[in-house]
Formats: C-alpha cells, sequence, structure tokens
C-alpha cells in the first residue's frame, strides 16, 4: 500500500499546478531581504543581491503609490519617499558589505598562524575588495540623502526608521567613510604584520 501511495505522489505531484507569483516592482525584491541572526556569507550574499536588484529602477521600477510602503498621498510625497527608499537601501547595501568582508577579514595576525600566512593574506585580499565596494554605495546614499533632506518638512511616518537615518546621515552621526576607512586601516595593519612574520617567529 505504501509503495502504491509513494507511486502516486511522484506521478501526480509533478502534475499539480505550481503557484508562482513575478517579482515586479523594487519594493518586492526589498521584501524579500530578512535580518538573520546568524550572517553566513551565502545568506550575506543572498540579501545583497535582492537589495540590488531593488535598487535597478530601470530593471524594478517603484510599485503603484498605493501600495507603497508608506501612505502617499501626492507627487511631492511620493518624491521624497523614493529617495528615502534609495537611501536606506544603500545604506543597508554598505552594512552587507561591511558583515560580508567580515568574513574574510582577520582583526589580529596571530604568530601560531604563521604556517597560513598565504591563506590569511588571500582572505585579507578578499575582505579588503569586499569593503571597497561600500565606498560606492556611500556615495550613493549621500546623494539621495541630500535629495530626501531637502523635503524634510514632509513627514511620512510608516518609513520614520528611513527619516531618521537621514537625519544621522545629514548631522554627520553616521559617517560611513569613516568606517570603512578604519577598517581598511585595521587590515592593512594585520596584512603588515602577517608580512613581517618568519618561520623564527613560529
Amino acid at each position: 500500500m505504501k509503495r502504491v501511495v509513494l507511486t502516486i505522489l511522484i506521478v501526480v505531484v509533478p502534475l499539480l499546478p505550481v503557484s508562482a507569483w513575478r517579482i515586479l516592482y523594487a519594493e518586492q525584491y526589498y521584501r524579500l531581504y530578512h535580518e538573520t541572526l546568524h550572517h553566513y556569507p551565502e545568506d550575506t550574499m543572498e540579501d545583497i543581491e535582492y537589495l540590488e536588484l531593488a535598487l535597478k529602477a530601470d530593471f524594478a521600477p517603484f510599485a503603484n503609490p498605493l501600495y507603497a510602503l508608506a501612505t502617499i498621498h501626492n507627487t511631492t510625497e511620493w518624491e521624497r519617499y523614493r529617495n528615502l527608499f534609495y537611501l536606506h537601501v544603500n545604506l543597508k547595501l554598505i552594512s552587507l558589505y561591511l558583515t560580508l568582508g567580515s568574513k574574510y577579514d582577520k582583526m589580529m595576525a596571530y604568530f601560531y598562524n604563521y604556517p597560513w600566512e598565504r591563506q590569511n593574506l588571500e582572505s585579507l585580499d578578499t575582505a579588503e575588495k569586499i569593503y571597497r565596494v561600500a565606498y560606492g554605495y556611500w556615495t550613493d546614499a549621500q546623494k539621495w540623502s541630500a535629495m530626501a533632506w531637502d523635503m524634510q518638512d514632509i513627514h511620512l511616518p510608516e518609513v520614520q526608521e528611513w527619516e531618521d537615518e537621514n537625519f544621522r546621515v545629514q548631522s554627520g552621526d553616521l559617517n560611513y567613510k569613516d568606517i570603512i576607512d578604519a577598517q581598511l586601516a585595521r587590515l592593512e595593519k594585520v596584512r603588515s604584520d602577517f608580512q613581517k612574520m618568519d618561520q623564527n617567529t613560529y
């Protein structure tokens, strides 16, 4: 009997219609982004892909304002919403690239890691490349932040978090360039420490 049921499942299940929905809008890609407790590289890269697709407006335009993530009453609020959205997504991407880079980074060059010096240096090279990608998103974030700040008198309560980010960028409280610079300076010191090691150190 079990074999008969299993055979029916194997034959019937593939024939059942598959329910799927098309991803058409920036907000849909944004909703696919998800925070995880443990940031495994593959999860981080998946989130990066979703958010980068959300930024490609030509490929994924915004949904109709009726379906926006905030209540939109007029074209001015619509413009403010889009500026804040782009700012927020760029900031999220910077954070994700810093998280991804940290998976390849080495906080210190311990002497007992000398036998794996080459692998550690390669890992540092990877981390540096990833960190440097974040610079581009910071440049874009500043651009969108400035445009959103010009409309700061317009309040969108549902995306208060985005407005707070806008304030932090404009006030200088959030400056990812300084953060990335610090990460790269520390990474360079670790690289230098590894390069100075010799077999006698170990």
